[in-house]
């Protein structure tokens, strides 16, 4: 990490920097490279903790963003929304260690390699058991390869181990690419933007005496620098993880507009996808279960055309039962009217036909209400056997109708 390079915007060099003259031999070059960073890595790895305590997080974000994207402030939204507990791993701050400080202070580069260990070790740490999210990695096209030799890593030992006492140790991989991005413009702006409240807000710390200064990065202040970093970006960080499009869950997210906005953006990215998450055999054996949206998607039309149907081909049945409704259920559901929740008992034979449940709860569906009918079936005491004097019961079906609807809302004091 160069001396001149804020903490925040970490530069890195790959291990060896070679300049081929066409694209072709680059991307092959780069191929090899993460093939050797990333096999030694690994060999590092297995060699310090042992393979079998070579546990990952199952699920990994890895998240990254335009300079004033708002990563800062949407990360902890993420991790809320998928139940992460841990604090992210930051590339930068990983970079701030011991051991990679004595590696920078020796005059060695912090590159792909060096990073690659140090994202990799930190998700070994027990605490990532559930998932985790890691802030800066990848950011180069080496990095980019390696995460893809990672995945495949983990896929082989899932593989290998399936069907073993030591399958849980090797769960599916789900990684997800998150990126937050905004344009040239509107990023230059925040980040000039960032500089001032800085600057704003330590001279209030050094007029009070009160609270803690806040890091002012060199770009934040110059809108040169703002670009040149942007550019940076653009064209490293950005146009690499575009290439993982195809390879992982990749989750291009708009950070244009409001906070809210962004969330709700977010909230639609990230939101739970079988098909996406599930293994393939799992899902396989659910996946013929409608789900929920489908189910409602054209609801309201079939109810039309249940009800039509009801008055058309089933006349005396319908009248009787909107006639119950109308007659024993309404007047105790408007005494309910306040709480929005009624329960009602009732042995009405009419009900004995389950093609009048149906149509009893699509009535009530149609007027706004929800209706849940239990049945309950209850031995009645009949006769008694003159011979054995034994007590013959009949049973008899108790309909057990629960009504919910909007309550009424009281002024209170």
């Amino acid at each position: 990490m160069s001396k001149n390079t804020s903490p925040d915007v970490v530069s890195f060099k790959s291990d060896e920097v070679r300049e081929p003259k066409s694209k072709k031999p680059v991307e092959d070059i780069e191929v090899k490279d993460s093939q050797l960073i990333f096999q030694s890595v690994w060999h590092e790895l297995e060699k310090e903790v042992g393979v079998e305590n070579l546990k990952f997080p199952a699920e990994i974000f890895w998240l990254n963003g335009a300079p004033g994207a708002g990563k800062g402030t949407q990360t902890a939204f993420i991790m809320e929304f998928r139940d992460l507990t841990e604090k992210p791993i930051v590339v930068s701050e990983l970079l701030q260690s011991p051991e990679a400080k004595e590696k920078i202070d020796a005059g060695l580069l912090a590159g792909d390699r060096e990073v690659t260990k140090l994202v990799l070790r930190a998700l070994l740490d027990p605490k990532f058991e559930s998932g985790a999210v890691v802030d800066g990695y990848p950011r180069t096209m080496t990095q980019v390869e390696c995460l893809k030799l990672f995945h495949r890593r983990l896929s082989t030992l899932r593989s290998k181990y399936l069907g073993t006492f030591q399958e849980s140790q090797f769960p599916k991989p789900r990684f997800h690419i998150i990126m937050l991005f905004i344009d040239e413009d509107e990023s230059v702006r925040r980040q000039l933007l960032r500089g001032e409240r800085c600057i704003a807000h330590n001279k209030e710390v050094d007029a009070s005496g009160v609270g803690e200064k806040w890091e002012v990065r060199k770009t934040d202040l110059d809108e040169a620098s703002a670009h040149k970093r942007y550019k940076t970006f653009k064209e490293s960080t950005y146009d690499s993880l575009t290439t993982l499009r195809e390879v992982f869950h990749y989750h291009f997210i708009n950070a244009h507009g409001s906070i809210i906005e962004v969330q709700q953006r977010i909230i639609s990215e990230l939101k739970y996808q079988s098909s996406l998450e599930l293994d393939q055999p799992t899902y396989d054996r659910i996946s013929s279960i409608p789900l929920a949206e489908q189910l409602s998607l054209h609801a309201r039309q079939l109810l039309v055309n249940r009800l039509d149907s009801y008055e058309k081909f089933h006349c005396e049945l319908f009248e009787s039962v909107v006639g119950l409704i109308k007659s024993k259920f309404i007047p105790i559901v408007e005494k309910h009217s306040i709480s929005g929740l009624a329960y009602i008992n009732s042995e009405n034979e009419i009900l004995n036909d389950p093609l009048a449940i149906t149509m009893l709860i699509d009535v009530f569906t149609e007027r706004g209400f929800t209706a849940v009918v239990d049945i309950q079936k209850k031995e009645v005491p009949t006769r008694i056997d003159p011979k054995s004097y034994e007590i013959i019961n009949r049973v008899k079906n108790v309909y057990r109708v629960r009504i919910n609807f909007p309550g009424s809302k009281i002024r209170r004091g």
